[in-house]
């Protein structure tokens, strides 16, 4: 039993960052690979970023690749998505996520989920 709580949401400008945390429960946290995912309106939900127990892999989506860093402190029991170079099309409910064991870009495929968090990029 995992249970996700997840901050850091607004509104931005484009071209700003933001950073969002998802503090987990439980005591082993490291043993289970963590993801960020994000759901606009009308469109299905679709991963961004996964990180591995230890943090040592990481999966990044194209469309966020090298402005996304996802990372994890183990113990804080916290994982993080800083945003940078945010584009209106980043608009979204992002979500953190967690899967037992190995990494997985599909929604289906984990076990916990956060309440999501409102992410709005001004244009």
């Amino acid at each position: 039993q995992v249970q996700l709580v997840e901050s850091g949401g607004g509104l931005v400008q484009a071209g700003g960052s933001l950073i969002l945390s998802c503090a987990a429960s439980g005591r082993t946290f490291s043993e289970y690979g963590m993801a960020w995912f994000r759901q606009a309106p009308g469109k299905e939900r679709d991963v961004v970023a996964t990180i591995s127990g230890s943090g040592g892999t990481t999966y990044y989506a194209d469309s966020v690749k090298g402005r996304f860093t996802i990372s994890r402190d183990n113990a804080k029991n916290t994982v993080y998505l800083q945003m940078n170079s945010l584009k209106p099309e980043d608009t979204a409910v992002y979500y953190c996520a967690a899967r037992y064991g190995r990494l997985s870009g599909y929604a289906d495929q984990y076990d916990y989920w956060g309440q999501g968090t409102q992410v709005t990029v001004s244009s």
